[in-house]
Formats: C-alpha cells, sequence, structure tokens
C-alpha cells in the first residue's frame, strides 16, 4: 500500500520539534497545522463522508506523529488525519523552485488521443473535452454520477486502453491508487491533480506517477478559515497552483 510508504517516509522528516496549532476533520476538507523552526505548514485531505463507518477516533493525544501513524488505518477519519498531517510535513520541507506555475490540463499534448479521469472533476472534463480528449470519466460516489460517467469497477477493464490518466488524489486516501497505476502502465502520463496531492514529489519515485498537481497554501490564516466556513472556492483564493514532477 502506497499510503504506508509515505508514512514512513513522513515519519523520517519529523526531524524537528513540530507544533500542531491546529487540526479539523470536516467538509470539504480535513487538515492539519504545524509549526517549525522555519514557520507554518497546512496539509489537507479530502474528506470522504460517504466512507465514515462509525464517527469515532482512538487517538487520545493528538500530535503530528499520532495522525501520521494513522495514515494506513482503516478508520477513514484516522487515514484522513493521517493523510492531511504528510501533507502538512511535506509542504513544510517542499522544494518548488523547479515547479511550473500552470494548470493540470496544460501538460497534455496533441499526441495524448484517450483520457481516463478518474473522480468526476467537471472543471477539468469541459477543459479536456474541449481540446477534443477521448474521454474515460470514473467515479465511486454515485451522488457524483451523470451521463458520461462510469462506474469506478470499470477503471481495471479499460485502463490499459488509455494514452493519459488525470486522477483525483484522494485515490490516495481511498486506497486505490495502487491499482490505478498497475492498470495504467500503458499511459504516457500519470497525473495526480488536487490539494490532497500535496505529499512531497520524492515519495512518488518509481511509482509510475508522472506529474503532481497541487496547490500551495499562501496565506494560512484565511486558508483555514474558509475551511472552517466550508468553503472550497474561499480556500483555493488563498493557495497557488504547481505542477511537479516526482
Amino acid at each position: 500500500m502506497l499510503l504506508r510508504k509515505f508514512k514512513k517516509k513522513a515519519l523520517k522528516l519529523v526531524d524537528e520539534d513540530f507544533r500542531v496549532l491546529d487540526f479539523s476533520f470536516g467538509l470539504p476538507y480535513t487538515y492539519v497545522l504545524i509549526e517549525g523552526r522555519r514557520g507554518k505548514a497546512l496539509g489537507v485531505a479530502m474528506t470522504l463522508p460517504e466512507e465514515v463507518q462509525r464517527y469515532e477516533n482512538s487517538i487520545e493525544e493528538p500530535s503530528l506523529e499520532a495522525f501520521i501513524e494513522k495514515a494506513d488505518s482503516l478508520n477513514i477519519i484516522e487515514r484522513a488525519f493521517g493523510l492531511a498531517a504528510i501533507n502538512a510535513v511535506s509542504q513544510y520541507h517542499i522544494d518548488l523552485s523547479d515547479a511550473k506555475w500552470i494548470d493540470a490540463v496544460e501538460l497534455l499534448d496533441e499526441s495524448i488521443e484517450k483520457v481516463a479521469v478518474i473522480g468526476n472533476m467537471p472543471p477539468i472534463v469541459k477543459a479536456l473535452r474541449e481540446r477534443g480528449f477521448e474521454l474515460y470519466i470514473f467515479e465511486r460516489n454515485p451522488k457524483l454520477w451523470d451521463r458520461n460517467t462510469f462506474s469506478d469497477a470499470l477503471e481495471y477493464w479499460l485502463l490499459p486502453e488509455v494514452d493519459a490518466v488525470m486522477a483525483s488524489a484522494t485515490c490516495i486516501l481511498n486506497g486505490t491508487i495502487d491499482m490505478l497505476l498497475d492498470r495504467a502502465k500503458n499511459a504516457r502520463i500519470f497525473l495526480l491533480t488536487g490539494p490532497t496531492g500535496q505529499v512531497l514529489p520524492e515519495f512518488f519515485k518509481g511509482t509510475g506517477v508522472t506529474h503532481i498537481a497541487s496547490m500551495k497554501v499562501v496565506n494560512v490564516e484565511n486558508a483555514i478559515l474558509q475551511l472552517k466556513l466550508g468553503c472550497f472556492r474561499g480556500f483555493s483564493n488563498e493557495s497557488k497552483k504547481y505542477v511537479v514532477e516526482p
């Protein structure tokens, strides 16, 4: 499980006395805010309420290490905190000097014909459709289905046929990323997109992921305020999109 490997790598990065300043399990994102010698860093992970079995959490004394240790828990609440904490320490250490400050769809050129979109993401789907790509749009949550989406059960069958994959980074959280990478080995581009993909790029070396498109929070206080208000657009406005390679 890739998330289990991330946990081990992230724990090695807890090499100073980080303080957890704030944390919350909420909609649309679970977040963990930390502070170290070089300042603050905010990590988020998409909250998946449809996967909650019980609103329970075994963490008794919240800390950065305690959250990260739960990254491979079967409890989705604990797992969301775990990935958010991994993302927080990742954002603290990340080097974006070689990043491209572009939208993810700009990476696809005319040589790409078939594109799989993992997670029904309307802005990305619209942009790809306008450029004339043949799309396979997969979605796990029936509430997000429309007439153009396929059940994620068909990913296993269809992914070997595509030239590029644009996957919501929530596939890290729900544990499907390992299968997606295995079935999409023929794809020239495998891009993870969304705030949940704030993981350090080097963690993805050798996995098959070719690009990560995520967000660097530039105004932490305002971003947290928007998250507490349940406003994704407000959170997005306090962040800057980037694309990096492992």
